[in-house]
């Protein structure tokens, strides 16, 4: 694996992807109480959009994670 800032990226997009799966949310469900828009959920699944740790905290607390299971 690369360990470029990319493929954390990535990494934490699939790791989000999969939580959500788990918890039974739709991405549309999970941008609303983000408050982000869809798009960009789906994109930061897929790895291809860089995020800010405001979005990834608000990720989180819309899954009812802690930050660090992101990263898991």
């Amino acid at each position: 694996m690369n360990n470029s800032p990319m493929a954390s990226m990535e990494s934490i997009g699939r790791k989000i992807a999969k939580i959500r799966a788990s918890k039974g949310v739709s991405q549309e469900d999970l941008a609303g109480l983000a408050e982000v828009n869809r798009g960009y959920i789906s994109r930061i699944e897929n790895g291809h959009v860089a995020f800010s740790v405001p979005v990834l905290l608000k990720i989180a607390a819309a899954l009812k994670v802690k930050p660090e299971e992101l990263f898991k």
